[in-house]
């Protein structure tokens, strides 16, 4: 099968440009005929920038976060990318695959951007992923990455897939859990991918599945009978996939039904991620969860990136906008490089970068477009009078096959 780095080099080598370093420095030129405002703005800019992240609907907390990271590094960079200013043009996801959709064809078909980021529904993602092939228009996704995408040209995402929590947590839970694990997530792609995920390394590891439930999604706010079912089953954990209002809902549901210190509850790091947190409380203390980054990794980039997160938002930074914050540099690199707004030299000059210095840590692109990176196992726990995550340790690295 040809990978997506495969792909992305036989391009590189029809079109006779120059291979992009993990600086940003070569240039790629932007005489294609791509889409987006092709050779009317490879040297002045402003360039179009589509933002497609949730204003409305279950994940509204999470969209705000990714549009603030973004915000972030334009902001650090005096509202520039690759050296063209940028005019950026938000668009509400949603919560469905339609309305997602719908705001995908407008910033493509009639706001006419030269590229496009954000997405945090896979629904969404798999619905408007032939709207980006065929429009030879760059998505670079920071969030939303469902295992079927396997295949894309146009398609890049510096978040993860989504099957990477679960399987990264899997191993760890067979090997320090005593007793059988209770599935309980919500019923669309990115649940049925964590629990994939969980099982692919699970499973090898000895541990034992006492059931697999799925809640209908997005109309499920009533967890008592599924956790009535869980709590019933003798298991000795829980492992679960919420997120946005679902997970603070779950979350304190999950104490209230008497499962907390009773099932050990371990759950892709989105459960438990920023702003939810605060809405679910003590409730939340003692999860276990797997994430590949926390607000207080210690490396330079992150401390900087901390601290004008906070001063812009008043919180720490979640995941969320920290993929949003490298989708902003990934552009900038690719832009430069392109040496304007041509989308498909900037698309060519995306696949060409091979390193990208992140608050997360260095990490590079897997030959299906997602990132090869560290994920840690972390634990809410009280730190000075306030329920933060907290790593516990590092779980392994994921995206290198």
């Amino acid at each position: 099968m040809t990978t997506r780095r495969t792909a992305s080099m036989l391009s590189l080598v029809a079109s006779g440009a120059l291979v992009l370093g993990g600086c940003g420095g070569g240039t790629l030129g932007g005489g294609g005929d791509g889409g987006g405002d092709g050779d009317d703005a490879t040297a002045e800019g402003p360039i179009k920038v589509g933002l497609l992240v949730p204003q409305s609907g279950v994940y509204k907390s999470l969209g705000d976060d990714m549009k603030a990271g973004f915000e972030v590094y334009l902001e650090e960079h005096d509202n520039m990318l690759g050296g063209l200013e940028v005019e950026v043009i938000l668009a509400d996801e949603g919560e469905t695959a339609d309305s997602g959709k719908a705001a995908a064809d407008k910033l493509v078909k009639q706001d006419e951007v030269a590229v496009v980021t954000g997405v945090v529904n896979s629904a969404v993602m798999n619905g408007v992923a032939d709207l980006f092939e065929t429009s030879k228009i760059p998505l670079v996704g920071s969030n939303a990455s469902p295992t079927t995408l396997t295949d894309a040209t146009y398609i890049w995402r510096t978040s993860y897939v989504n099957d990477e929590p679960g399987e990264a947590l899997g191993a760890y839970v067979a090997e320090n859990v005593d007793g059988g694990v209770y599935f309980l997530a919500a019923d669309y792609q990115a649940g049925k991918d964590e629990v994939e995920g969980f099982k692919k390394t699970f499973e090898p590891a000895g541990g034992e599945i006492v059931d697999e439930v799925y809640t209908p999604f997005p109309g499920t706010t009533n967890f008592q009978p599924f956790l009535a079912n869980a709590l019933s089953s003798d298991a000795a954990a829980l492992f679960s996939f919420y997120a946005g209002g679902a997970a603070v809902e779950f979350v304190k549901q999950y104490d209230q039904f008497g499962l907390k210190g009773e099932i050990d509850h371990y759950s892709a790091g989105f459960l438990t991620e920023g702003g939810v947190l605060q809405g679910q409380g003590d409730s939340a203390e003692g999860t276990f969860t797997a994430m590949n980054y926390n607000y207080d990794l210690d490396n330079e980039l992150n401390t900087s990136f901390v601290e004008a997160y906070k001063a812009k938002t008043d919180r720490n930074p979640t995941t969320y906008a920290m993929a949003s914050y490298d989708a902003a540099k990934v552009l900038d690199m690719a832009i430069e490089a392109a040496g304007g707004a041509d989308s498909e030299a900037i698309n060519t000059a995306i696949g060409e970068i091979t390193e990208v210095e992140s608050p997360r840590g260095t990490w590079s692109w897997s030959d299906i477009g997602t990132p090869v990176q560290m994920w840690y196992l972390r634990e809410v726990q009280e730190v000075d009078g306030e329920l933060t995550n907290v790593v516990v340790q590092e779980l392994g690295e994921l995206g290198s096959d």
